[in-house]
């Protein structure tokens, strides 16, 4: 409702700031605060929701390629300067490829799948030195990990 009361007296905030960027003639392009200020200079005092209708279509001009966002400046794309590529760019021009070439399947990414018709892989059996109760013996002969703990004996002095 707002942006149709602001709409009939005003021309399209799009229109409004391509103005705007091409009065304020900045080479690195211009921020939001001054476009925002030569639109109410030019237009008069605008209502309450001016500064989010702003935002909302520099934002949205911004999304589709209108204008370019470059270190906090708008700035109107020229006619050389390439697409940028990322979200919601256009993907790269791809080479056209002459008819009756076979293309290679992509390379395959991840882990490899399992061959269903293999044979299953043998377990290995688990090495049994002294009794159960120790801890697995290393090559080294020593036993992994933390040794137990082992309560202090008391004193003998013969007094008991």
């Amino acid at each position: 409702m707002a942006t149709e009361f602001v709409n009939k007296i005003h021309p399209e905030y799009p229109q409004m700031i391509y103005e705007a960027l091409d009065a304020l003639q900045q080479k690195e392009g211009s921020n939001k605060s001054s476009i925002s200020k030569y639109i109410e200079s030019k237009y008069g005092n605008m209502n309450d929701a001016h500064s989010k209708l702003l935002t909302y279509h520099l934002d949205r001009m911004k999304q589709t390629g209108e204008l370019i966002f470059l270190k906090n400046n708008y700035i109107k794309p020229g006619p050389d300067a390439p697409p940028k590529r990322g979200r919601g760019r256009p993907p790269k021009p791809k080479p056209i490829l002459p008819q009756g070439t076979d293309i290679a399947a992509p390379k395959p990414r991840g882990r490899p799948k399992k061959d269903p018709n293999a044979p299953p892989t043998p377990k290995k059996p688990k090495p049994t030195n002294g009794p159960s109760d120790l801890a697995p013996v290393s090559k080294t002969g020593r036993p992994r990990g933390r040794p137990r703990k082992i309560r202090p004996q008391p004193p003998q002095n013969g007094l008991e």
